[in-house]
């Protein structure tokens, strides 16, 4: 597409302020752009994620969602971070509803105050895995570093990943992602990443690795704090709260915190355990931190 100009936003989300959390590209008006040309600059722009707003009218809104190395139907700081970049230049109104391959995610958000939440699809609980060696290895562990009262379990909420107990905050810390091994963990357990964490006194604190997305390690995942909120609400891990704020990114230089809200589908009150599927909302900070052009 010789000639065109295509504009984007540069946006950090899951953060209290600019130039912290993870960071998006979104481009409002992708015209013509093919499949090819929408990977091609996810790549160019390097983050872990890149949204292109295919329709955008009343109070919802489609888009795609590309890593640098492949098509995502669902993540999390792209839905936070383009719903706001869509309220805030008045494309959409609040509450929204925003469509992805996924299906469909309600968003709300609060230009003023600069922050926006969304609820995640019905959380769906895929088998325990048993391997613990091989989940240990893969991230420089040992299975007396993994929690021993909580499983290894991929849980999705429109994404699935792998959840990883580690006993301690400190054992998180020194995890090292063995990229071949991460792979055939996320394979064999049927994730699309490792989600690991440990509990602090603030809250949660999580570490994300990848093996497929060219992201390496994540600065905040949207996407994996949902299935962790429900997965610490099924085992015990919220008290009497239901609710958490997540931690992650300290360990790239990105520190993020990602707020949790969790109830059953259908329950009389936010922990009736008696109804349906856990249902989480996950909400944070936003910051539109940059505007411009590629020239293609």
């Amino acid at each position: 597409m010789p000639g065109v100009n295509v504009p984007f936003r540069l946006v950090d989300v899951f953060t209290p302020r600019p130039l912290a959390g993870n960071q998006l590209c979104v481009v409002p008006e992708p015209g013509q752009l093919d499949d090819a040309e929408m990977q091609a600059i996810a790549k160019e722009i390097g983050f872990s994620e890149t949204t292109f707003v295919t329709e955008a009218a009343g109070d919802r809104y489609a888009m795609r969602i590309f890593t640098p190395g492949q098509e995502l139907p669902f993540a999390g700081h792209p839905t936070l971070g383009t719903a706001f970049v869509l309220v805030g230049e008045g494309r959409v109104s609040t509450p929204a509803t925003q469509v992805i391959a996924a299906g469909e995610i309600p968003v709300d958000v609060d230009v003023a105050s600069g922050t926006a939440w969304m609820t995640q699809l019905p959380a769906e609980f895929g088998p325990i895995f048993p391997d613990r060696d091989l989940i240990a290895s893969a991230i420089g562990l040992t299975t007396g570093d993994l929690d021993k009262g909580r499983p290894v379990q991929t849980v999705s909420t429109g994404l699935p990943t792998t959840i990883v107990p580690i006993w301690e905050l400190e054992m998180l810390r020194r995890a090292t992602r063995n990229e071949h091994l991460v792979g055939e963990a996320v394979a064999a357990s049927g994730g699309q990443d490792l989600y690991l964490f440990a509990h602090t006194a603030e809250g949660v604190t999580a570490r994300m690795f990848d093996s497929e997305f060219g992201i390496g390690e994540d600065p905040a995942t949207g996407s994996a704090a949902g299935p962790l909120g429900a997965y610490l609400a099924e085992y015990g891990g919220l008290g009497k709260t239901w609710s958490v704020t997540i931690h992650q990114g300290e360990q790239v230089g990105r520190p993020s915190e990602l707020h949790i809200e969790v109830h059953r589908e259908g329950g009389l009150w936010p922990g009736d355990r008696s109804s349906g599927a856990w249902r989480v909302r996950v909400g944070g900070g936003v910051h539109v931190v940059g505007r411009g052009e590629f020239e293609l």
